[in-house]
């Protein structure tokens, strides 16, 4: 039986157990956080060799800025465009207006931090001791180092190539490994979502069910309007791209966890026809820095919260909000519960009462498993659109020959056939 078939039934006996037997829902937690510990230790052991070996087999270290140029550039023009869709949608549905954010429990947001230190950021991303930052599984920290000892193994050449044998052999294992836990997925999306009905249960989603709309009608206008253009612009077949990672994002619904997908995605978009060393130092990036269905729910949210308490919602407070949303939700990498701490953090920033998010919290589970799946469509666009940018770059270079004909000179190798 497919695993996208298999999750299916466990999302639906998940809702069952949930409905019919809360404690007993409650308990079955553990299936999804067995299931998620297993992903994330061997996230970082598969992902640092790949970016290591993409970045030491680059042409030179002037690529490896050109891509990572390529790659900032267009999270922060994608995330900027998505967060215009959102608060233009919200205003024009006047979300949130009579929303009892009042009543909301504050004591739901205890522990959380209420802002984002941006020294702290920076530290995170270039740690101090590796093995720590592998230990608390800091995939900034790790992205910084690989890309160091990638650039030293380009540099020193042929004396690199026993190290380079060692990394294949441990990126080989890992992809091994990531194919075993794969295959127990339904049983981590029975126990989410056994948990998440008996926990959180419905009782929230008639006042909220204009704001989960929203959101969603905005992922959706996402998925289905702006990524086919862009899709489009750089001759992406994007069907094909869609058809060939579903699973994936599927699986990163509703086990809400984009890095519960991370390696076999690298995998996946390989086999589509993007290089490795693209792929392996894009992805691990947009995971920190690429977050657009993230993006688009804090926008939402934010909208939503001002028309609950009658705060400015004109054209320049909107773009305000724009503007605070664009550099904070780039500090969200290596925080927890990023997507609520940064909706705290741009609330403070513009004058709006950190409660009424408690009252988002009731129904964040819905929601974030859509953010969390088109978090992770949008970074395999982002993947494809840097390789076709430089296979294009690579095609004018070389000529009619780069590709093998003239007809196929200005096409990316993934327009062909995906590898079977």
């Amino acid at each position: 039986m497919p695993i996208g078939v298999q999750s299916v039934i466990a999302v639906g006996l998940g809702a069952l157990v949930g409905t019919l037997a809360p404690s007993a829902g409650e308990q079955m937690k553990i299936l999804g956080e067995v299931f998620l510990n297993l992903v994330q230790v061997v996230v970082l052991p598969l992902v640092f060799p790949l970016i290591v070996l993409g970045i030491a087999r680059m042409e030179s270290v002037k690529k490896v800025g050109r891509i990572a140029g390529k790659a900032i550039l267009y999270f922060e023009i994608v995330t900027t465009v998505i967060l215009l869709i959102a608060v233009g949608l919200a205003k024009l549905t006047g979300i949130g207006q009579g929303a009892p954010v009042h009543g909301a429990d504050a004591k739901d947001l205890d522990g959380m931090s209420q802002g984002i230190d941006f020294h702290e950021l920076v530290l995170h991303a270039v740690p101090k001791n590796i093995f720590a930052a592998f230990s608390e599984g800091n995939l900034l920290g790790a992205i910084v180092f690989a890309l160091l000892v990638g650039v030293a193994m380009a540099a020193i050449g042929e004396k690199s190539e026993p190290f380079a044998s060692v990394l294949e052999s441990v990126a080989a294992v890992m992809f091994k490994v990531v194919g075993y836990v794969i295959r127990i997925a339904p049983l981590g999306v029975l126990g989410f979502i056994s948990y998440d009905v008996a926990h959180y249960g419905f009782g929230n989603l008639r006042s909220l069910l204009g704001f989960i709309a929203v959101v969603y009608a905005g992922l959706a206008i996402v998925v289905g309007v702006l990524f086919p253009l862009i899709a489009a612009l750089y001759r992406i077949r994007y069907v094909e791209l869609m058809k060939s990672i579903a699973g994936l994002a599927g699986i990163a619904f509703v086990t809400r966890s984009s890095e519960s997908v991370l390696a076999p995605l690298m995998g996946k978009l390989e086999a589509f026809g993007l290089s490795r060393s693209t792929t392996s130092f894009v992805v691990p990036l947009g995971y920190s820095f690429n977050t657009d269905g993230s993006v688009l729910y804090q926008a939402a949210a934010l909208v939503f919260l001002a028309n609950a308490y009658g705060a400015d919602t004109s054209l320049p407070a909107l773009l305000l909000m724009v503007g605070v949303l664009v550099i904070l939700s780039k500090g969200m990498a290596g925080v927890a519960s990023a997507s609520i701490v940064v909706l705290i953090a741009a609330g403070n920033s513009v004058g709006l009462p950190a409660e009424g998010i408690a009252l988002l919290l009731g129904v964040d589970f819905i929601v974030d498993m859509a953010r969390t799946g088109v978090n992770v469509i949008g970074n395999s666009l982002a993947a494809a659109v840097v390789d076709s940018s430089e296979k294009r770059r690579e095609a004018k270079r070389g000529g009619p020959d780069a590709y093998g004909s003239p007809a196929e000179a200005d096409a990316p190798s993934f327009e062909k056939e995906p590898a079977q």
